[in-house]
């Protein structure tokens, strides 16, 4: 039985074992690469005549972006997979595995205990890719630009749980349908779902809006249109009115933050709610203002003080999922968890108080030793701002043995 051009095979190579595509010998991140650096069409025009067509590039990204390559004991060359395999846990282990290591941009050479010669771009640009490139990462990414691209036409999007007990927005007299659209995304990236307009000028439904939404066609889809002011606020107990311009009217007058405050608090009485925007170009009439409960006005420059429609509901948006608290930061797909707030160590651990003080043992007898403290009395205070500096940086344990690699590196040449 023949094998496909998209099955992947372990591939014995001078330097480990590779995965390939099956028959034609196309490494596997040489199409992530390219498909990542210069696009899906560029990878299949690259590797057409290997037979990669849409249909064979899909397995060929799921081999990589689920680390497939593990179960069949093969690494690609400059992976971070295969520098983990080869026990490569500092910039010091890296060097050590050639007899040397020169710099294009310098005459700097390194020796080290292995064999051959790598010739590098600098040490700088060295230090910073050692460790190899994530290549698992970028197959993902490419992966959810494919499917997204195949599926986008039948996209549909889903409101997220509890939305049902959120406000309606309503739009008066919107002008473009790119613009609901916009409106529509705003909407479904913080949790809403309820969109009511008022005379629309394009019609309604509108594929322009549909194409705008990206993807957010739930909203869409439950859009509800009405002829008149009136007949959008029925069924509504509490609406507030958004505007940038000041009224000669008796209505209270709340932010973002105590309007949605005010919404949650009716809405968990059994209240339903909703918000009114007006058109884009003058915003909403005075006597459209006084059938409303309230005004929201957020704090903007004043001599500059119009926001589009899509911004003034993304703006009243965000305040309704961040005092909710249901979103996430960023994304969550199969590969990614959600985020917590604070720095990310990429699974290092800060450094110990050991291998701090081991690096700045380390960096101070390396200075003595090529005259940097000229002024032996000057040489307290700046080993002090020198240490407060890289206590301040909060450095992991991966960070703290690649400066000491940086600061061996740079001795070695002069011995």
């Amino acid at each position: 039985m023949s094998q496909s051009p998209c099955t992947i095979i372990a591939e014995e190579k001078a330097d480990g074992r590779m995965p390939v595509v099956a028959g034609a010998g196309v490494p596997v991140a040489g199409i992530v690469d390219t498909a990542h650096e210069e696009g899906i069409g560029a990878a299949l025009a690259r590797w057409s005549s290997a037979g990669l067509d849409h249909a064979a590039l899909e397995p060929v990204l799921v081999y990589c972006a689920e680390q497939r390559c593990k179960a069949d004991a093969a690494t690609c060359p400059g992976c971070r997979l295969r520098t983990e395999k080869l026990g490569l846990r500092s910039f010091d282990d890296f060097v050590a595995q050639y007899a040397e290591v020169t710099c294009a941009d310098s005459a700097l050479r390194i020796p080290g205990t292995g064999s051959g010669i790598l010739r590098a771009q600098s040490l700088e640009h060295l230090a910073a890719t050692w460790s190899g490139v994530e290549y698992w990462f970028w197959a993902r990414r490419v992966l959810r630009k494919l499917r997204h691209g195949i599926r986008r036409a039948g996209q549909t999007g889903a409101p997220p749980a509890g939305s049902e007990q959120s406000p309606v927005l309503i739009l008066v007299r919107p002008q473009l349908a790119d613009n609901i659209g916009m409106v529509a995304r705003a909407m479904a990236n913080f949790g809403l779902e309820h969109l009511r307009l008022v005379a629309p000028r394009d019609g309604w439904p509108n594929d322009k809006a549909r194409i705008a939404a990206s993807g957010a066609n739930f909203i869409i889809d439950g859009a509800q249109a009405f002829a008149s002011f009136k007949d959008a606020l029925g069924g509504l107990q509490w609406v507030c009115a958004t505007s940038a311009r000041q009224r000669d009217l008796a209505k209270p007058v709340l932010t973002p933050e105590q309007a949605v405050q005010e919404m949650r608090r009716r809405l968990a009485e059994g209240q339903r709610c909703g918000i009114i925007f007006g058109p884009e170009r003058n915003g909403l009439e005075t006597g459209e203002v006084a059938n409303a409960d309230a005004v929201v006005m957020a704090p903007v420059n004043p001599n500059f003080a119009s926001l589009n429609l899509a911004q003034a509901v993304l703006l009243l948006s965000y305040e309704w999922m961040k005092q909710g608290g249901g979103g996430t930061l960023g994304r969550v797909t199969t590969y990614e968890e959600p985020l917590q707030p604070g720095l990310r160590t990429r699974g290092s651990p800060p450094a110990s108080r050991e291998e701090l003080m081991g690096f700045f043992e380390h960096l101070e007898r390396e200075l003595d030793a090529n005259g940097f403290f000229t002024a032996p009395e000057k040489r307290p205070s700046v080993v002090q701002n020198l240490r407060s500096m890289f206590v301040r940086m909060g450095a992991t344990e991966q960070e703290i043995r690649t400066l000491r690699g940086i600061v061996k590196a740079l001795v070695n040449p002069r011995r």
